[in-house]
């Protein structure tokens, strides 16, 4: 049972990315794709951990892959936030 939540977990993430990715081609913003990035990244997580049951997510694999996640998440939003210099 657990297997079917992490696959569903990593088909949503997955899903969000493809979301962002579609905003990103139509807008070019960084914002849209460091967040695909994040959530591809938290999906082959999610797969990767579904698939090895036996591996502890108490390891620091998986709070490393985590942490790539939010700080792109972070990124993106200082990013977008971001005083910029008007253009000439």
């Amino acid at each position: 049972m657990n297997q079917v939540l992490a696959g569903a977990v990593a088909m949503g993430s997955l899903l969000i990315a493809l979301f962002f990715l579609r905003f990103w081609r139509d807008t070019q913003d960084r914002f849209f794709l460091l967040f695909a990035l994040s959530f591809a990244i938290e999906a082959v997580h999610r797969a990767v951990a579904g698939i090895d049951m036996a591996a502890s997510e108490d390891t620091p694999y998986h709070y490393v892959l985590r942490l790539l996640s939010y700080v792109l998440i972070l990124a993106a939003i200082a990013d977008k936030n971001w005083p910029r210099k008007p253009r000439p």
